[in-house]
């Protein structure tokens, strides 16, 4: 008598000629090399583009940074491809599915979290190793346009700060200046100021930021942030002027 589901019943004999090596109670050898590469290999990928994105590469060459991370989405499609080709032969593709996931999730993670390192981070550090250094300067005899390329400034003894004429600013965080005086005279012009965010109180004098309060501190470095050079002098343009 013919089998009115036959093609069913063949079907279910090939999904159990090939059994998954999760499938419950079936007994698969698990394959050591692949799950070695599959646990060992994503975290390698990751660590080598978040270095990349993250590091000198990043400042010195852009494009081949993100190379990279072209590479890490190249290398998930390879692995998604072999395991579509393995799927159609009826095999168990596994291992090359969860390797094109993995592959995947560390090139994103390692991208997002890589530049956001650099940005916030590393790129204000390349960007002083590479700017001038001004030592000796003098409040009252230098001007700030003859250091508009400075990143670190070593003023003379006797430099601090007179925070009777520092000024707050409050926006999303609280914006604060004081500066940068020779001595007890004032000057003509003020032209530089040491700045800090979240480091002073309701009352325009109590600045305590960095070193602040110290007698021996006369040295400072460029405030490298975009965003927030923007909203010092934005917010605090009357200060500047």
């Amino acid at each position: 008598m013919e089998k009115p589901y036959g093609s069913m019943e063949g079907g279910y004999r090939r999904q159990t000629q090939n059994p998954s090596a999760f499938t419950p109670g079936k007994r698969k050898r698990l394959n050591i090399v692949a799950i070695l590469i599959n646990v060992f290999a994503p975290w390698l990928l990751f660590c080598g583009i978040y270095a990349a994105m993250s590091f000198q590469l990043h400042y010195t060459s852009y494009a081949l940074a993100w190379s990279t991370v072209a590479s890490g989405f190249l290398l998930a499609a390879i692995s998604a491809f072999m395991a579509h080709r393995i799927k159609m032969r009826d095999q168990d593709p596994t291992w090359h599915t969860f390797a094109a996931l993995a592959f995947l999730i560390a090139t994103i993670s390692a991208a997002v979290f890589g530049d956001m390192n650099y940005s916030y981070n590393m790129a204000p550090y390349y960007e002083l190793e590479n700017i001038a250094t001004y030592p000796a300067v003098d409040p009252s005899r230098e001007r700030g346009v003859q250091l508009m390329d400075a990143g670190r400034v070593y003023f003379e003894a006797g430099t601090g700060l007179d925070t009777s004429k520092s000024m707050v600013f409050q926006n999303s965080d609280r914006y604060c200046v004081a500066p940068i005086v020779s001595g007890q005279a004032p000057l003509t012009t003020y032209d530089f100021w040491a700045v800090g965010i979240n480091c002073c109180g309701d009352k325009a004098s109590d600045f305590r930021c960095g070193e602040a309060t110290n007698p021996k501190a006369r040295a400072g470095l460029r405030l490298m942030r975009e965003d927030q050079r923007r909203v010092q002098h934005q917010g605090l343009a009357p200060a500047l002027l």
